[in-house]
């Protein structure tokens, strides 16, 4: 197959930059920006990422490669004075993977190409080291052999041990010419044996065929599954770098390592690296051999040292950023091999960051763009001791980050219980539901062998700030016998100390020591005068969130149901609430006033149900208005399913069996169990709920909003200002919410002249179902806000229950490439997306002020954040320990977005 008649295959690395690293992958485009920085770069050429398209799209080359790697590669031998593996004085190159984005060893490379049992003499000859040319050979060989011909690597080194075994000496650096010239024979019986053919000696043959295992290597396993993982796209192909070869091998006087132009850890200036001598770069990542820190280069070759320093400096100024270098000293003369702008710790970005601000390098929009929400995120939770002694027992889903360490408890009560007396516990379970929330709150940390990132464990601990590990499914919980056991047999019994981390889904027995985070008190305006580091982490995050702050056109409110989360929201920065789940404010000890209003026979019963419930909801309100004073908060009406509410269909079945088995009064249970049955639903998420309950059940909402209305009242009364929104949700068409709209104002209207407060309550909806995503231009004429609830949103597109697909088959899906991620972590743009962009724009034709949010959890999703920027919404609203990084993300989008005008 061919590609375009006028389009280039090969480039020199005189001829890229560091702006073409879409065609020259990075590590190309880098080899030239250093070589047009005039640094010492071995010469070579790079292969574009266009090629290696053509040939996995064809499965063969394009035409025009060979005839264009020709002419450069006698470019090179021109410059090099050199042929490719010419017997006397043999030219090597290396040929090596680079693509756009760093893939850190999944993709192939190989050195020495060239190298023949006629050229290795040759090279002996050149470098006067019979040694070193022999075991450049061997090392050939067995790249070649693993990489291009598919050997086995093991075989190549248990050949290798063996001849030290023979010659007892520790190191390959022990082994002589002679073992060498021995092993490199074992070597081709190796690769005889392995593929039915010799190794190949033409050196041309070599370089083609390094050149397409270096294609191939794209596709490889391990490369499809970090790009899985990376969230890097497959269809962008690897450059093929064809460098000639420096050499590290020579002897005490040449070398290898890699450096950092600060402290990749933690952002401080300083000489950070590694350095080998008499070896090639593979030996400093292997780790066969003892590295020692770069500084002692300065000891061993100070003028290369020296040199070293300088070039560091000129490419941290050049591409204001933390560099990461590769070099090789060959007897005294420094060759830089490849840079790229370093990976760091989220510590380091901050820092770093702040750092190139001061020295003038970046302005704020740029540092800005530095750092990122899932590094906030990771500086937001505490860690556990990374030196410390553990014993892993489990590992499950890392559900919502941090590190938690507690007695196993297996019910909330007993969580409660426990914690009231001054204990710590992990709260154990098969999965949670609404009852185990007060032993969520009592906990320090949730563990569950079910479910997944959207379960309401999951869901709930994080709106807590909770770490959780959901879905450990090779843990079997039994909670009548209140333990837990291992794969392997491991009994965890009730009181016994469990450690888990929710950043990596890891569970452990016994106390793992936590390090707690100084930015959290950060926050919440409790940082406590610590080490010097600390300090200057929070610094450098303060100067980049009041950045953000200050640029950001997104508002970030909270999704809070009761005061301390409010509170606690406020001083994360919450600009609001933009969910308060009024279902949360059901449970415990009211449940029996839900449970009567569904038992209810007669409009009195009902009656006096709601009655009893309207002072209890309003007390709630006063207590939340107050918290959030000044600042808007939206009160979404009851949302779940009413069987939420009562108990479980088989316990109470069991319950009432037992009870007349034993001729026992059980009255009351059974008008529950005939209501449990009454209610029942095949698909309760899709059935009797939302705005459904308020209009099948008189008297519900209006409850619920002569509650709101009259808080409302009396925190004007008490010179409050309460900013009241009332969201009804699960609507799918205008007129379910003109009806409850008629209804929730005649009720405000009442309570305006009761007590003579005027009133002004905004009335809105969810946008939750694909129908009123639709139609939303109609809802919009009886709606003053949207908040698009893209939890049940994504669920009704997608047609997936979410909390059992997780655990189900989205493992596989995400092997499989079809999610790059969980759609409901971060929002599907094309599919639920498209939907909410569409709403968005019929809702604002229809009513040009219209008030739009998002209060799902993609509201402190940082991609998610991105888009709901770019689609126009006003705020978005996530769980308060997600306010930060909402808030980071939402000045990043707005940046990014200038910067993107500018251009």
């Amino acid at each position: 197959m061919s590609g375009n008649i006028d389009q280039k295959f090969v480039y020199d690395f005189t001829e890229g930059n560091r702006d073409l690293k879409d065609l020259l992958g990075g590590k190309g485009a880098n080899l030239a920006e250093m070589t047009n920085l005039g640094l010492p770069v071995p010469p070579g050429f790079t292969i574009t990422t266009e090629a290696c398209k053509v040939y996995l799209e064809s499965g063969s080359e394009p035409v025009e490669l060979r005839d264009e790697v020709t002419a450069h590669l006698d470019a090179l031998e021109r410059q090099m004075g050199k042929k490719l593996g010419q017997a006397d004085d043999p030219l090597l190159v290396s040929v090596r993977s680079g693509a756009k984005f760093s893939m850190p060893g999944m993709m192939d490379t190989v050195l020495n190409i060239g190298l023949s049992d006629e050229s290795v003499a040759g090279l002996a000859r050149q470098a006067d080291n019979e040694r070193f040319a022999w075991d450049s050979y061997r090392r050939l060989i067995q790249m070649f052999g693993k990489t291009v011909l598919g050997v086995d690597g093991e075989l190549f080194e248990e050949a290798l041990d063996e001849a030290k075994a023979a010659k007892k000496v520790a190191s390959d650096t022990d082994l002589d010419a002679g073992d060498l010239k021995k092993v490199v024979k074992q070597f081709k019986k190796i690769v005889k044996a392995q593929t039915g053919r010799d190794f190949p000696q033409d050196p041309r043959e070599q370089m083609d065929l390094a050149i397409e295992a270096v294609f191939n290597s794209w596709n490889t396993d391990r490369a499809k599954l970090y790009r899985r993982q990376e969230r890097i796209p497959g269809d962008l192909g690897t450059a093929v770098n064809v460098c000639s070869m420096v050499f590290g091998n020579l002897g005490p006087d040449s070398g290898t390592g890699v450096a950092f132009t600060r402290d990749p850890a933690s952002g401080h200036a300083g000489v950070y690296g590694d350095y080998l001598q008499n070896a090639q770069g593979e030996d400093v990542v292997a780790g066969i051999r003892n590295t020692v820190p770069l500084a002692d280069l300065e000891s061993i070759d100070k003028k290369s040292y020296d040199q070293l320093m300088h070039i560091m400096s000129t490419l941290e100024t050049h591409y204001k950023d933390l560099c990461d270098i590769e070099f090789t000293i060959e007897r005294g003369q420094l060759w830089m091999l490849q840079t790229r702008v370093g990976k760091r710790t989220a510590g380091a970005a901050f820092r770093i960051a702040t750092q190139l601000v001061d020295q003038g390098l970046i302005d704020e929009a740029e540092a800005l763009q530095r750092v990122t929400g899932a590094q906030l995120a990771q500086l937001m939770f505490p860690k556990f001791d990374e030196n410390a002694k553990v014993e892993q027992i489990g590992r499950g889903i890392a559900a919502s980050p941090g590190a938690a360490v507690g007695k196993a408890v297996f019910d909330s009560y007993t969580a409660v219980k426990w914690s009231r007396s001054g204990e710590k516990v992990i709260l154990i379970r098969r999965e949670t539901n609404p009852d185990d929330l007060d032993g969520m709150i009592a906990a320090e940390g949730i563990l569950t062998s079910r479910g997944g990132k959207t379960s309401h464990a999951a869901v709930v601990a994080r709106g807590m700030g909770k770490t959780c590990v959901c879905g450990a499914e090779e843990l079997e919980v039994d909670t009548k016998r209140r333990r837990m056991t291992t794969a392997d047999g491991q009994v965890v019994e009730e009181g016994d100390v469990v450690s888990i981390d929710g950043s990596t889904g890891k569970v452990y027995i016994g106390e793992v020591p936590v390090v707690p985070s100084p930015v959290v008190e950060y926050f919440e305006g409790r940082m406590h005068a610590g080490a010097d580091d600390a300090d200057e982490l929070v610094a450098a995050v303060h100067r980049i969130m009041a950045y953000a702050d200050r640029v950001r056109r997104l508002r970030v409110r909270a999704n809070a149901d009761n005061a301390e989360d409010a509170l606690r929201a406020r001083r994360f920065g919450a600009q609001g609430i933009g969910l308060c789940r009024t279902e949360h404010m059901f449970l415990g000890e009211r449940r029996q006033y839900v449970e009567r209003l569904i038992l209810a026979d007669t409009d009195a019963e009902r009656e006096e149900s709601l009655k009893a419930l309207l002072p209890l909801q309003k007390q709630d309100f006063i207590e939340l208005f107050e918290a959030m004073d000044g600042l808007p908060v939206t009160v979404r009406l009851l949302d779940p399913p009413l069987h939420e509410f009562l108990p479980d269909i088989t316990e109470l079945s069991v319950r009432v069996a037992l009870a007349e088995s034993r001729k026992e009064p059980h009255e009351n249970d059974l008008r529950l169990l005939q209501a449990v049955h009454r209610l029942h639903e095949q698909n309760p998420m899709l059935g009797l709920r939302g705005v459904r309950l308020g209009l099948v059940i008189p008297g519900l909402f209006t409850m619920q909003v002569r509650a709101i209305a009259e808080a409302a009242a009396q925190r004007i009364d008490a010179k409050g200002d309460p900013r009241v929104e009332i969201m009804i949700p699960l609507v799918g068409t205008v007129q379910e919410l003109e009806i409850v709209r008629e209804e929730a104002e005649q009720v405000i209207a009442e309570v305006q002249a009761q007590t003579g407060v005027e009133l002004k309550l905004a009335l809105g909806t969810m946008i939750e179902l694909p129908r009123a995503a639709v139609t939303a231009g109609q809802i919009a004429e009886a709606a003053e806000f949207f908040s698009f609830g893209t939890n049940d949103l994504t669920q009704t597109v997608w047609g997936f229950s979410r909390d059992d697909v997780e655990a189900s088959f989205f493992t596989a899906y995400l092997e499989k490439g079809i999610f790059g991620v969980s759609p409901f972590e971060t929002i599907d743009k094309d599919g639920v997306g498209a939907l909410v962009r569409s709403a968005v724009q019929a809702g604002r034709a229809t009513r040009p002020d219209i008030k739009l949010g998002v209060c799902g959890e993609h509201g402190g999703d940082p991609e998610s954040v991105h888009f709901f920027h770019e689609v126009g919404l006003d705020y978005v609203s996530c769980s308060p320990f997600r306010i930060p990084v909402a808030r980071l993300e939402a000045g990043r989008a707005a940046a990014e977005a200038k910067g993107s005008d500018s251009r």
